[in-house]
């Protein structure tokens, strides 16, 4: 079973204000210390861009890069996305990662609001996932796409119309997909040939459920607390794995814990809950 770790467990996220922002230093031995050999990543800025320093960086902790969380527009006919791939191909390829996880930004900051696409507007972003897919694969990476809260395939319409519509695989986000709308066990059930690549969260539901309800935005409710360690909240993560293992599935199963910091942890910080989520995958897997 192959677990990685994300930064934005640490609280490390590209929204502008996200909250405080831990050094990778920290993060990395942190990561290391929490039995973890792989991570993502990162938004940018939080690893070198230079490739031999990003190696340098990743070997000084004995951690492998698995790939990497992209978010870019895909649904504007006067943008090509291609362009926004080019830069982390580049350190994807030079980390010697295997998967680029595309999200379909709105083009706005935050994921707090989305607009709603028309039906060319959905025929663009489906092209271009197809067309993104062709250029990850002759990079020698595989992309897969990120239902996201949002972005814009967030509700199981999204995700189905996706499907239809698109050759792409999924990363399942069991997180994102249960406060879009989506079960997270009965879409890998029901596709499991095309879940390619995991991030596992648990939800406190009752958070979730404001945040569909439009009680709370999305980043309050990350920070009351609507991501729990594995195995504490609402989502069958047992189940999911099981589910996954038992199709097949030979990728990454990878933790991700969305938090906000308000400053620099003076105790344990994050890294007490990725421990704890850690060892519960490992009880599952076992």
């Amino acid at each position: 079973m192959r677990i990685a770790g994300a930064p934005i467990s640490w609280g490390v996220c590209e929204v502008p204000g996200w909250g405080y922002q831990l050094h990778r230093d920290r993060v990395l031995t942190e990561m290391r210390g929490a039995g973890l050999t792989a991570t993502e990543l990162g938004p940018d800025g939080f690893l070198p861009a230079d490739p031999v320093e990003l190696t340098e960086v990743l070997d000084a902790q004995s951690l492998s890069c698995v790939g990497g969380f992209v978010p870019v527009v895909l649904h504007d006919a006067n943008h090509d996305p291609a362009r926004d791939l080019e830069g982390p191909l580049a350190s994807l390829r030079a980390a010697d990662a295997g998967v680029v996880v595309l999200a379909a930004a709105t083009g706005a900051d935050g994921y707090d609001s989305r607009p709603e696409l028309d039906a060319g507007q959905w025929a663009t972003l489906l092209a271009n996932l197809d067309r993104l897919s062709r250029i990850a694969a002759e990079a020698g990476l595989l992309a897969v796409l990120h239902p996201h809260v949002g972005t814009m395939v967030e509700t199981r319409s999204d995700v189905d119309r996706v499907l239809a519509g698109s050759s792409i695989p999924l990363c399942l986000d069991t997180g994102h997909l249960l406060i879009g709308g989506t079960d997270p066990l009965e879409l890998a059930k029901a596709v499991p040939h095309r879940i390619k690549h995991t991030h596992l969260k648990d939800v406190d539901a009752a958070l979730a459920a404001r945040v569909q309800a439009g009680e709370l935005t999305y980043t309050d409710a990350v920070g009351a607390g609507m991501y729990t360690p594995l195995g504490t909240g609402d989502v069958d993560i047992a189940g999911i794995v099981s589910v996954l293992r038992d199709n097949g599935f030979d990728g990454w199963f990878v933790l991700e814990q969305d938090t906000i910091l308000q400053a620099e942890p003076t105790d344990e910080g994050p890294v007490r809950d990725v421990v704890a989520s850690v060892a519960y995958l490992k009880s599952v897997s076992a």
